[in-house]
């Protein structure tokens, strides 16, 4: 799939997703650090733990994982691990895709520049889109 944008960019892939927070929440009392540990970066575990309710911001981030892992078409598995994109922020608090060794290999193998992500959350469900781009020029 390319779709070509305004400014002349190509999306390569589009993923979302959707997280209950209830199973966030589940998932961290049951298996406590090492499920923080398994599923997300220290940078992400320090932000999220630093929030008064850190499960709604740490189910926005399990869902960019899933929706950047829809965006490469592989799913989380051999080629893209939880923590191969970690949500960082931008200078305008906005959310960043910061990516492993791995993931950079994936994006530069179909073509990418950059992964775009935008995330949500209720105290009930995180979302997030993820769009794989290539810059023009």
């Amino acid at each position: 799939m390319k779709i070509e944008l305004e400014e002349g960019g190509i999306v390569l892939g589009l993923g979302t997703d959707l997280v209950d927070v209830e199973r966030i929440r589940r998932s961290h009392e049951r298996h406590g650090e090492r499920f923080l540990k398994r599923v997300f970066t220290a940078e992400e575990q320090a932000y999220c733990l630093s929030r008064p309710d850190p499960y709604p911001h740490l189910a926005a981030r399990f869902a960019a994982k899933e929706a950047v892992s829809k965006a490469f078409s592989t799913g989380i598995g051999a080629e893209f691990s939880w923590t191969s994109v970690s949500v960082e922020h931008g200078e305008r608090s906005q959310p960043l895709a910061v990516l492993d060794d791995k993931a950079r290999a994936l994006l530069a193998s179909v073509g990418g520049t950059n992964v775009l992500l935008s995330l949500s959350h209720t105290a009930t469900v995180g979302h997030a889109v993820a769009l794989i781009v290539r810059r023009a020029g």
